[in-house]
């Protein structure tokens, strides 16, 4: 009996020690499997990683930036900064921390005032000689900026290659301070075609960079001359003209088949003396018929001279072509004024074929009873001069048909380029014209 209890007690230890021993060893191997799935995890996110840009494959580096602000004292700043990779170089000049920076001067220096002359345009440098409208008269005149232009004759069109740059340094015109300023071309004598710039607002530097063609054979720029007048733009009134650049020897300078450019002063007009008065006139050219009307207006602020503080006025017109008097006709005499209105039409034959031959020579007399006349003053119309006597005849031309009015103001003296024989005949017959 006791034996048979042994034997049932050590049969149940047994099973129990059995059991306990398959538990411990699959706790074991559960916890071998976990371990392993968490280092092929990891191996796997490790893997994952290194598919990514190497962010970090070598140890930080440290660098020092140096600010020299004191000589005898310096300041240390530690930067963390990570490696970039070589794959990355090519973008180094967008990262700060790739310049080298210790090798950089901070300093605090003042610069001194630049030369003046320095961006401007400087006529001297250029090889070709500039050649300027010779007009005894030119030493009244000033300067008002300077015109950048080139010339080129193209072979292959025929035509003359005019190419405007730029204007510098123009004249204030307008209340606001500025200008408008735009630039008129003409080919001359014989102006078949004239061009016209934009107006550039509020611009006393004008960029222009246009490009005009004057179909014309090259022999023939012998005895042609460009002329550049320079305008500023008026909405509500008359354009004023700022001043003139005429280019004469087109072909004596240089050889056109190059482009060549230039430089040149603008010439302003003659300053208005106004203390002898002024003269308003107005003409009208009918190119069929060739008949040149210039009617006489009115007169105003004229000098006084008679001993009452007066004027008789007459206006005398002399139609002169090659040194010679061809033509003269006068008003009628207005008693006792200094501010006449005449309102008077005088007519002259001038063939087309003429009209750059000519000037008009205007002359306002003090009529005396008593004595020779006395001359109040003068002034000069035609396409040879230079100032409003030329601006007025080339507008005239340009509106034919049209009458085109223009305030004068007076000088004592007419222009000295206007040449007249002393022993020529009045009234001499129209034999010098048609003879260019």
């Amino acid at each position: 009996m006791l034996a048979a209890m042994a034997a049932v007690l050590l049969a149940a230890v047994g099973y129990q020690c059995a059991a306990t021993w398959c538990w411990i060893m699959g706790r074991t191997r559960r916890d071998s499997e976990d371990s392993n799935c968490d280092s092929l995890s990891r191996q796997a996110a490790i893997r994952i990683s290194h598919s990514l840009p190497d962010l970090q494959t070598e140890p930080l580096k440290q660098e020092y930036v140096q600010e020299h602000k004191d000589a005898g004292k310096k300041v240390l700043r530690q930067t963390t900064l990570p490696i970039v990779p070589d794959r990355h170089q090519t973008f180094q000049r967008q990262l700060s921390h790739r310049l080298d920076l210790p090798s950089i001067q901070f300093s605090i220096c003042s610069l001194e005032r630049a030369d003046s002359s320095i961006g401007l345009i400087k006529p001297e440098l250029y090889k070709n000689e500039l050649v300027r409208q010779s007009s005894t008269d030119s030493g009244d005149l000033e300067f008002c900026g300077k015109l950048h232009f080139a010339l080129k004759y193209d072979q292959e069109v025929e035509a003359l290659v005019v190419k405007i740059f730029e204007a510098r340094d123009l004249p204030i015109k307008d209340v606001s301070g500025s200008s408008d300023p735009y630039i008129k071309v003409f080919l001359l004598p014989d102006r078949k075609k004239k061009f016209q710039t934009k107006v550039h607002r509020k611009n006393l530097n004008p960029v222009f960079n246009e490009t005009f063609l004057f179909s014309v054979p090259y022999e023939e720029l012998r005895q042609r001359y460009v002329q550049f007048s320079v305008y500023d733009f008026d909405r509500f009134s008359r354009h004023d003209l700022i001043g003139h650049v005429v280019l004469k020897g087109l072909l004596e300078s240089a050889d056109l088949h190059q482009e060549i450019e230039y430089t040149m002063n603008i010439l302003a007009p003659p300053q208005e003396k106004k203390d002898l008065g002024e003269l308003m006139l107005s003409l009208c050219y009918l190119p069929t018929a060739g008949r040149l009307t210039v009617t006489v207006i009115k007169g105003r602020n004229l000098k006084a001279m008679d001993i009452n503080g007066s004027s008789d006025p007459y206006v005398k017109i002399c139609l002169i072509c090659q040194g010679k008097r061809i033509k003269k006709k006068k008003t009628t005499v207005k008693k006792n004024t200094l501010s006449p209105v005449y309102n008077e039409a005088l007519v002259f034959d001038l063939p087309a074929e003429n009209v750059y031959d000519v000037t008009l020579l205007v002359k306002v007399i003090d009529y005396d009873l008593i004595g020779p006349n006395e001359l109040i003053g003068c002034t000069a119309i035609g396409s040879s001069l230079i100032g409003i006597g030329r601006d007025h005849w080339l507008e005239m031309l340009d509106n034919a048909r049209k009458p085109v009015a223009q305030w004068y103001p007076l000088n004592k003296c007419p222009p000295t380029n206007i040449n007249v024989t002393k022993n020529d005949q009045q009234n001499t017959p129209l034999s010098c014209l048609n003879s260019r």
